[in-house]
């Protein structure tokens, strides 16, 4: 049977398609170029903006004659909407493990965990990846190990919440460390942190790796401290603020980004001022900015939904420009 698969959002649906192809190609299936030319369609899902998955339900009726697996990030109540009996539903821990089929032999993608235990309100991963698990540090090692053996010139290790890393007595510092330490020339990576578990042993230690590349990516989300408490993120502005400057200290030339999100239920006018103030001081080199839309099955979805759709765009608008420079 030959298959295609489509891949939607992250750098982590870019990995978990590799180790979908592996999970085929193990099965006896056959990549083919194109999506007509196949007999099985692939969707590997993200389902953490609504606007994502409807995308994602459109190309379904393009291969009503053609077997469907679904996955990724898909929600339970995304799944009862689809009863055709040429779908099928993959879960991510069905091909976690996997060593995946290469598309890149100069940079690789290490998946080291998966899920997430935060419970942001605005989002779905821990109902669809479901809590956190790591992967066993000596696996990741075996794996990296082979990958620079192969010619693999950078190695981006990644997870949804990819500080909060453990393996027995094994941290993500240490991690990082022994992944320093492995013998070869090549870049160090990782995506995506979150601030709360971004500890002093952690800076010191991305401070010392000599193959990390000086850059990180650090989402706050708002910078306004009630958005951040209804949004369930564990920090407020002036924490979020003290830590840069922490990282800066350590690391002067590092590159930080972030990811915010504008138009949460209620917020204000001020309150998004406060965004741009947190904006301004931080001096981010650049940021994802993405306009609130509620996500079905989540906290904020019992949120109203409230700051227009214009306003929301505006805001976006403003702070593309500030942050990232391009003139609108």
């Amino acid at each position: 049977m030959k298959y295609f698969i489509y891949t939607y959002g992250c750098q982590m649906n870019i990995s978990d398609s590799e180790k979908i192809a592996a999970k085929l190609k193990r099965a006896g299936h056959q990549p083919t170029k194109t999506a007509a030319g196949a007999d099985l369609v692939v969707l590997n899902a993200c389902s953490v903006r609504q606007s994502a998955m409807h995308r994602v339900l459109n190309q379904l009726h393009k291969f009503r004659n053609k077997k469907i697996i679904l996955a990724g990030c898909v929600l339970p109540a995304d799944k009862n909407k689809l009863t055709a009996q040429n779908i099928a539903f993959w879960h991510p821990d069905d091909y976690f493990s996997l060593t995946p089929l290469r598309q890149n032999k100069f940079s690789a993608f290490v998946p080291v965990m998966t899920g997430c235990n935060n419970f942001c309100s605005y989002c779905v991963v821990p109902f669809t990846r479901g809590q956190e698990k790591s992967r066993p540090a000596t696996a990741i090692i075996k794996e990296i190990k082979t990958l620079l053996k192969n010619g693999a010139k950078e190695i981006i290790l990644l997870g949804q919440n990819v500080n909060s890393y453990r393996d027995k007595k094994t941290d993500f510092a240490q991690l990082l460390k022994k992944i320093d330490n492995l013998p070869g020339n090549f870049r160090l990576n990782f995506i995506t942190s979150h601030p709360k578990d971004m500890s002093d042993k952690l800076i010191k230690t991305l401070a010392e790796c000599k193959k990390l590349v000086k850059e990180l990516h650090l989402p706050v989300q708002s910078g306004d401290n009630a958005i951040l408490r209804r949004m369930n993120r564990g920090y407020n502005a002036k924490r979020y603020l003290d830590l840069l400057k922490k990282i800066r200290r350590a690391i002067p030339d590092i590159k930080i980004s972030t990811d915010i999100i504008v138009g949460f239920p209620d917020e204000t006018k001020k309150q998004f001022q406060n965004t741009l103030k947190l904006a301004q001081a931080a001096k981010f080199n650049n940021a994802f900015i993405a306009k609130y839309s509620p996500r079905p099955g989540t906290a904020a979805a019992k949120f109203k939904d409230n700051v227009p759709a214009d306003e929301k765009k505006r805001r976006w608008r403003i702070l593309d420009t500030l942050i990232n420079g391009y003139e609108h």
